[in-house]
């Protein structure tokens, strides 16, 4: 006896539970734990590491390091300008 041809109430609605509720709800979970450890893994093996994700996710404060005041050629530039200037006008 197959028991798909059975007059038993209970199993008429284990059947459409079973295909519509259950299954999809344990179809869903399983997708979901699969993710959940798939980020895990990554991220113990190598997000961890990476710079970017660090400051996301506040795991290393940003280094703050000041400007200094000259920061290149063009500033070195405009510096040597205004000192030759300064220079002849002390002398006329």
């Amino acid at each position: 006896m197959n028991g798909e041809g059975s007059d038993n109430p209970i199993s008429a609605l284990w059947n459409p539970a079973l295909l519509f509720v259950i299954r999809p709800l344990l179809a869903i979970g399983f997708v979901f734990s699969f993710i959940a450890l798939s980020w895990f893994v990554a991220w113990k093996t190598v997000l961890v590491h990476v710079p970017v994700v660090q400051e996301i996710f506040g795991l290393r404060k940003k280094k703050f390091k000041p400007k200094p005041p000259t920061t290149g050629r063009i500033s070195n530039f405009y510096r040597s300008q205004s000192a030759s200037r300064f220079a002849l006008t002390r002398y006329i």
